[in-house]
Parts: C-alpha cells; sequence; structure tokens
C-alpha cells in the first residue's frame, strides 16, 4: 500500500514524458546524446518528482474536499514526508546536473526555482500556465547545455606538444571559461525554438487542467486544439538539417552567419517527421474534442491526461526535425511502457 500510495503521489505514469525533454534538447544542438545528457535526464526525473510531491503537499486542503482519494488527505503519506521528498529530490536533481557542468546547473536551478514557485504561489493565478511552460522549455535546455558540456570545458587533447607559457596560466583558464560560456549560449540559441514549442503545447494543456476538478470550460479544450494543430504544423514547417545548431564558441561567426541552407531532407525523415508528428495530433486532438463537447471533470482529466501523454510523440518529432531519426524513435519507445503504467496509475 505504501509503494502505491508513493507512486500515485510522484504520479510516475508520467515520468516517462520527462526523459524526452532532455533528448530533444541534445538533438536541437546537433550533438549526439553523451554522458552529459543522461546526468540532464537524471536531473530533470528527480526535478519532475520534486514537483509532483511539492504539488500534493501545497494542494493537501483543496484535495481533501476535491480529491480525498489522494495520498495526502486519505492520510496514506504524512504531508510532512511529502515535503521532505520534494526537498530530497530538488536537492538530487541538482547533484546531477552540476555534474554536467556550471551552464547545466544554472539552467537547472531556474528549473527547480520555477518548479517551486509553480507549486507554492503561481498554479492559482493567471501566471501558472506561463510558469508551467517556462518549466517544460527550461528542461529542454538543460539537455542542450549539458550535452556535449565536457567538450566545451577541456583544454588541449593529451599528449599535445602546446604548452602555456609562463605567466599564462590565469589568462589561458579564462579564456576557456569564456569558450565555454559563449559555447552554452550557442547550444541554448540553437534548442529556443524547440523549447518553444514543447512550451506552447505545456501551456495548453495546463489552461486546461485548472478546470479538471470541476469541468464546466469548453473554450480551454477548444484552445488547446487549436494550439496543438498550429503546433503540429510548426513542427513540419520548421524542419532543420542536424547542422543548423552548431554551438557558437567565439569564432568564425561571420563564416557560420552565412552558412548555406541545409539541403532539402530525404523522403524517409521527412516521412518519420510527419508520422511523429501525426502521432503527436491525434494523441491530444481527441479527447481535447471530447472535453470541448461535454466539459465534465471525467472528459477533463482525460484530455489533460491526453495532452500529457502527447509530449512523448511532440519531443520525438522535435528530435527527428533537428536530425536526429534515431533519438525520435527511442524516445517513441516510451510510449508503450508510459501507457501500460497509465492503466495502475493516474497521470493527472
Amino acid at each position: 500500500m505504501t509503494v502505491r500510495a508513493w507512486a500515485e503521489l510522484l504520479r510516475v505514469s508520467a515520468l516517462f514524458t520527462v526523459p524526452g525533454d532532455a533528448l530533444a534538447g541534445a538533438a536541437a544542438t546537433g550533438l549526439r546524446p553523451d554522458r552529459g545528457t543522461a546526468l540532464a535526464v537524471g536531473a530533470s526525473l528527480c526535478l519532475y518528482e520534486a514537483g509532483m510531491a511539492l504539488n500534493d503537499w501545497a494542494d493537501r486542503d483543496e484535495d481533501a474536499v476535491d480529491r480525498p482519494h489522494r495520498p495526502i488527505p486519505s492520510g496514506r503519506i504524512a504531508p510532512g514526508a511529502a515535503l521532505a521528498a520534494a526537498g530530497a529530490l530538488t536537492a538530487a536533481g541538482l547533484g546531477l546536473a552540476a555534474r554536467a557542468g556550471r551552464p547545466a546547473l544554472a539552467v537547472a536551478t531556474g528549473l527547480a526555482a520555477t518548479v517551486w514557485a509553480y507549486d507554492l504561489r503561481l498554479k492559482h493565478t493567471p501566471a501558472g500556465p506561463a510558469a508551467m511552460a517556462a518549466a517544460r522549455g527550461l528542461d529542454l535546455l538543460l539537455g542542450a547545455t549539458a550535452t556535449g558540456a565536457a567538450k566545451s570545458t577541456t583544454g588541449p587533447e593529451p599528449g599535445s606538444r602546446t604548452r602555456p607559457r609562463a605567466g599564462s596560466g590565469s589568462g589561458s583558464r579564462t579564456g576557456a571559461g569564456t569558450a565555454s560560456a559563449s559555447a552554452s549560449r550557442g547550444l541554448v540559441r540553437g534548442a529556443l525554438p524547440a523549447a518553444g514549442l514543447l512550451g506552447a503545447h505545456t501551456y495548453a494543456v495546463t489552461a486546461v487542467s485548472r478546470h479538471e476538478a470541476q469541468g464546466g470550460s469548453t473554450t480551454a479544450p477548444l484552445a488547446a486544439l487549436a494550439a496543438t494543430a498550429a503546433l503540429g504544423a510548426a513542427a513540419l514547417r520548421a524542419q532543420r538539417g542536424p547542422g543548423d545548431a552548431t554551438p557558437d564558441t567565439g569564432r568564425g561567426s561571420k563564416r557560420e552567419s552565412h552558412r548555406p541552407p541545409a539541403p532539402p531532407a530525404s523522403t524517409a525523415p521527412r516521412l518519420l517527421l510527419t508520422a511523429l508528428t501525426g502521432s503527436y495530433f491525434r494523441t491530444a486532438a481527441r479527447p481535447l474534442l471530447h472535453a470541448a463537447l461535454n466539459p465534465s471533470p471525467p472528459l477533463t482529466q482525460r484530455a489533460v491526461g491526453g495532452g500529457i501523454r502527447a509530449m512523448i510523440p511532440l519531443q520525438a518529432a522535435l528530435a527527428a526535425r533537428a536530425g536526429a531519426a534515431g533519438t525520435g524513435l527511442a524516445v517513441m519507445g516510451l510510449v508503450p511502457l508510459a501507457r501500460t503504467l497509465a492503466r495502475k496509475v493516474s497521470l493527472t
């Protein structure tokens, strides 16, 4: 019973929507996933679960009225235990991000602050959906900044004949730090369009979720349905070549700014992107349409669940449009796992 209670509190069925953030961020940089990407995935999972525990702790009085079956109001988990779990998971997430480098830690710190601000203050304000959208966007940027971090911070290759001149050590370290910071900014810029699309989807789903307890809103599901269609079209239209997100290392900026357009995508990647985008729209649109026609609490909750599950094909599509077809297919491999676990533990 205790294990199930914690699974419900942490909404473990939604965990499979998290790794794709970092993987899509890595794809947007044009780099292969590496150890930094894995650390970003771990940090994202910890911070996501911290938000789930903190969410139920903050809503314990409201849930006692609207959702008495939830773990805290039902007495299966003590409020203090949920709050302690949120703190421990946040610390673990920041620790993992720190191992991926300072830029990743900076993004993870902003992500953690956004999660705590949303749960404790912003959730029931007009800024709530924007805060949640920012959190998802930052999660994708975490993957972008962590990927390739070791390459951007290391110095000359071992065995290199190049040696620093006497008295130049401090300047060398400063130069390396400047280059690393410039490279990180380039990675973030390259991933911003993908982060924006994922954030926009999150905003729409969060707006619907504000009505899942009482229902009654037709406007929110309709707006989310329109947003889903627009985002799917944007993902198809914004397809990029794998070299478009080359990090800015502070050198050759003029050459890179005049890089010729990427060649047209071959048929197979284009078909994959179309299939992934279609899966995204189908997963999100059907329950949203049902909720718009009948905005009852159960159908609204299904619409929110569909919007959460749709993040996986959206992440896969974002990876595929950046030229990382293999990453996109790997992300889609999480769909059956998420569907199976969602039958046992609710997403909302």
